[in-house]
């Protein structure tokens, strides 16, 4: 197996400019009613940290889940992709830290291949936390991280000698409504081949109260990193939100089948954004809809994958049917089809 060199320097794309793409996001989201604010906008430094944090609590199942189908499918997965010498490539959407995807890379190191994991993300402060994880690792991986905004934007991936595995998973994809979910994988496939797949997780709809506590815990740490996102405006726009006068709220809305957050007001106040040159007013009671976390069945996966261009090729899930991970390949290529 060749030994690759570490590529330790992240790359920020040409098609993310942060500070003006969040201004625009900010003046767009809080002049409406009601007010919003991108799930992108958490992923700062400390929102990465407090996002890692949630993954380990005990209500948040969909970590654990994920992690255990990753763990008995891993060989399966990569041998759908690999089935030959050629090096693999894995293409990761909102990496995070990374610490599932060590699952994969140890199935695609058993089989004796060169490896590229490229993993993107808005935070550059993720990415350098994924490129450490995966450096102590595994050494001999190629690593070529990239900042990008790939919901607005398709991920400029070059030319590969061998198969692309592209994975997005943690549930991320349901943080976004069915059209922009849609926009998000026929941006990604449009950089795939026939040979290449895709890997998605996703949370499936179950009772109320296990889908609500997931997203407001006893420890208080989603609300900690709800509430982040005011902060960040505080620091990099100049805003003064009074962080003690909101609450962090997690409602499910059974019609849209998603878990809403929100940061509720808690008293009349007025809150000004200087660089969004913006003067706000907000009455008690007021929210700013901050993310939506959707649930699937399997008739919503279906659809959201094949108008998104893509055909299911295996689905995963655990004893209780409580998560999905789904094997998908560009529709009309030349994947193999096979059964688990």
């Amino acid at each position: 197996m060749t030994t690759f060199s570490l590529t330790s320097e992240i790359e920020q794309s040409s098609t993310i400019d942060a500070l003006p793409e969040l201004v625009r996001e900010v003046q767009d989201g809080l002049r409406s009613r009601p007010r919003s604010l991108k799930p992108w906008m958490f992923y700062d430094e400390l929102g990465s940290r407090l996002f890692e944090r949630i993954t380990t609590l005990p209500e948040y199942y969909p970590t654990r889940t994920e992690r255990l189908l990753l763990d008995s499918q891993a060989d399966a997965i990569v041998a759908s992709v690999c089935n030959g010498t050629q090096p693999l490539r894995i293409v990761e959407l909102g990496a995070g830290s990374a610490s599932k995807t060590c699952v994969l890379l140890a199935a695609a190191a058993r089989r004796q291949i060169d490896i590229v994991y490229m993993p993107l993300d808005v935070s550059a402060g993720a990415l350098d936390m994924a490129r450490q994880n995966i450096e102590n690792a595994f050494p001999r991986v190629l690593i070529e991280p990239l900042v990008v905004n790939y919901v607005e934007t398709p991920p400029q991936l070059e030319e590969f000698d061998g198969p692309t595995l592209a994975i997005y998973l943690g549930t991320s994809i349901g943080n976004f409504t069915p059209n922009e979910s849609q926009r998000i994988l026929r941006n990604l496939g449009s950089q795939l081949g026939d040979k290449d797949a895709l890997l998605l997780g996703t949370d499936l709809v179950k009772d109320k109260s296990t889908l609500v506590a997931a997203y407001h815990d006893s420890q208080g740490v989603t609300a900690a990193f709800n509430l982040n996102i005011l902060n960040r405006l505080n620091r990099e726009l100049g805003a003064n939100f009074d962080l003690t006068s909101f609450r962090h709220c997690a409602r499910w809305n059974s019609v849209e089948s998603r878990v809403e957050m929100h940061l509720e007001s808690i008293r009349c106040q007025n809150v000004q954004v200087p660089a969004a040159d913006l003067e706000l007013d907000f009455r008690v009671g007021e929210t700013i809809h901050t993310e939506n976390s959707r649930k699937f069945t399997d008739e919503a996966l279906a659809t959201l994958l094949g108008d998104s261009g893509f055909e299911i090729n295996a689905t995963w899930k655990d004893e209780r049917h409580w998560y999905a991970l789904t094997l998908s390949q560009i529709c009309n290529g030349g994947f193999h089809e096979s059964e688990y």
